[in-house]
């Protein structure tokens, strides 16, 4: 996105102010000619860039008038010419066309920090074709081309394994955390980070239309919308229009009946000038573009104008457990063992089997015990566990409905009941030890659910993982509403339910959040790690990886959303009190345009006030927030 001075949309907008100062300055120095023949092109260029579109949508295609702020302000600005205050309709031009300029740059600015997550793909790719390799730009990758994909690199357009076997690091686009095996036949999905093999992809989408592209067509759709409170503005004009207009005819009819058309017509004129919405018309835009800037430079990326509204009204937040309240890295947490084992020699045996292993827990374990020697005669029960010799032991790896704990079946439901996974290590026929593996919170997971609850904002957890360990992490973090063994279609369901009550936000990173964070008032997606379908389904897209961030989003929210207020109850006062003083002849159009203004003014430096950055809490300090925060 081009900054300000270079983005040519703001070209007439800025152009119409500065043909209007221009025009004052010549009427101040006498140069009354010129000075008019300024304000005249200020005045079309400002008009440029609504009017037109004004006269097409004010009739729809079935006849029907569409009467909004456009039309108030193109009927306020031709009263003005009419009765020869051209300046006048020139300032209230200039200030209407920035205003609308305003608000498609706060869109296109959201868009744009969307757009960044597509970093994840590479700007070329590696190509087989016809024996020879060479580089291409991924832009031009078409179905069915050979990519060569090295370790470490990113893949960079969806497809299948053609030959070779390595993991790849699928957390961008799927959400799993774990680096998943792949072999011949195996689908890898653009933005996947290679490990240490090579492989060789055939791709099954184009460079242009993949699973991460999606993003930037959905976002471009939703930023279309228009705030609540935007919309407020036009909800308010279609009533307005029509009253106006009336009570402009009936006052020149009243003068036309008492023998004094002049000055009961321009007194008409005066009102129409009188009840142009010119602060509601910039009220809000400049508001959304000061705290949709802001807040992306804090991590998070709001996508439309309703989107940055609904989030100050949320009195619900939802949570996803897994890789959102969890790191979504598996680790062996706790060891019990059994009289005469200790829990090195527990962690060797079964590091020693899971070494061979691609079962999710396998390197939570392996981990616990890097320096284990490989196994022998290593087998897998499918379903069960592994077999092999280690140490020169006969040792059997798997769960308790497998393998007996005998003696520690009491240890077992403790770890079960704490929320851990339990690995059964048996030597020899013997039972050996216990290993809990879990997922474990994120540091600043209780941290996060407190600032909300300081907030008056209630927790849930939504999960697809069993009660036990659901309660036992939920206990962990401070939230007391616990929903279990959720399908994705459950999730959804509940989140319903959660709205019907009041508006609720959706936290999640997967694919199996996507219905729930569409149905939420607001769903918001931990997008640097998240899934395509999770931050297309969202509302709001933290870049950022900390989740202390979520309240101070929604602190920034509610502020932004107060100022919205205030200047539009402001604008509307101004509306109230010039338009009877306006009917009854105590204002002219000079005072009244002068009074419209001086609200500009104060509502402008009142929306811009929503991009004030205030310090952040001491615990959040430092944390990785997706982009700098400065003060």
């Amino acid at each position: 996105m081009p900054p300000w001075w270079r983005d040519r949309a703001l070209a007439l907008p800025v152009a119409s102010g500065l043909l209007w100062a221009t025009g004052l300055v010549l009427e101040v120095t006498g140069l009354g000619a010129p000075a008019l023949v300024s304000f005249g092109l200020g005045l079309a260029a400002g008009a440029w860039t609504f009017a037109p579109g004004t006269m097409k949508r004010l009739f729809t295609a079935r006849g029907r008038a569409r009467l909004g702020v456009g039309l108030l302000m193109t009927i306020a600005a031709v009263g003005a010419v009419l009765l020869g205050h051209v300046g006048e309709a020139a300032v209230l031009t200039f200030l209407f066309s920035l205003a609308e300029t305003l608000e498609d740059r706060a869109m296109d600015r959201a868009k744009e920090g969307l757009r960044a997550l597509l970093a994840l793909v590479p700007q070329t790719a590696r190509v087989s074709r016809r024996g020879s390799a060479f580089d291409v730009p991924v832009v031009d990758l078409r179905e069915l081309d050979l990519l060569l994909v090295g370790a470490g690199e990113r893949v960079a357009t969806d497809g299948i394994v053609a030959e070779g076997h390595s993991s790849v690091d699928t957390s961008a686009v799927t959400g799993e955390s774990i680096p998943v095996e792949v072999g011949p036949g195996d689908p890898v999905p653009a933005g996947a980070v290679n490990g240490a093999g090579s492989l060789l992809v055939e791709a099954t989408a184009d460079g242009r239309d993949n699973s991460l592209t999606q993003i930037v067509a959905l976002v471009e759709q939703a930023h279309a919308r228009k705030g609540e409170r935007a919309r407020l503005a036009d909800r308010i004009a279609r009533p307005l229009v029509p009253v106006v207009l009336v009570v402009a005819g009936v006052v020149a009819l009243f003068g036309v009946l008492v023998g004094d058309p002049s000055t009961w017509i321009e007194r008409a004129l005066v009102v129409l000038v009188a009840a142009s919405p010119c602060a509601m018309a910039i009220a809000v835009p400049v508001t959304v573009i000061s705290a949709i800037g802001a807040a992306s430079k804090f991590g998070v990326v709001i996508k439309s104008g309703a989107a940055f509204e609904q989030f100050g009204t949320v009195r619900t937040v939802a949570f996803d457990k897994t890789g959102t309240l969890t790191q979504g890295r598996p680790q062996a947490t706790e060891v019990r063992t059994a009289a005469g084992f200790d829990r090195a020699q527990v962690l060797a045996w079964a590091a020693a089997l899971e070494a061979s292993s691609t079962h999710p827990l396998a390197s939570a374990i392996t981990a616990a015990a890097p320096d284990a020697p490989a196994a022998e005669a290593v087998t897998e029960e499918a379903g069960h566990g592994l077999i092999g010799r280690g140490d020169g032991r006969a040792v059997r790896v798997g769960r308790p409905r497998w393998l007996d704990p005998a003696g520690l079946r009491r240890d077992s439901d403790e770890l079960a009941e704490a929320g851990m996974t339990v690995v059964v290590v048996e030597a020899d026929g013997e039972t050996a030890g216990l290993i809990g593996v879990r997922d474990e919170l994120r540091p600043e997971a209780a941290e996060t659910v407190r600032m909300l609850h300081d907030q008056g904002i209630g927790t849930v957890m939504l999960t697809g993982d069993d009660a036990r360990t659901a309660r036992a992490l939920a206990a962990q973090a401070g939230i007391d509403d616990v929903r279990a063994e959720q399908l994705p279609a459950d999730k959804a369901a509940a989140i319903t339910q959660l709205t019907a009550s009041g508006p609720t936000a959706m936290v999640g990173d997967g694919i199996n959040d996507a219905p729930a964070l569409a149905t939420a008032t607001v769903g918001i997606a931990m997008g640097a790690t998240g899934s395509a379908a999770a931050v297309e389904s969202a509302d709001i897209a933290f870049t950022g990886h900390d989740l202390r961030l979520i309240p101070v989003a929604f602190a920034h929210a509610r502020r932004g959303r107060r100022i919205m207020t205030a200047n539009i109850a402001l604008a509307l006062a101004i509306i109230i009190v010039l338009f009877p003083l306006a009917l009854f002849g105590v204002l002219g159009l000079a005072e009244v345009v002068l009074v419209h203004e001086i609200a500009e003014v104060l509502v402008i430096l009142n929306g811009v006030g929503a991009a004030r950055k205030r310090a952040l809490p001491d615990s959040v300090r430092g944390v990785d927030t997706g982009a700098a925060w400065t003060q």
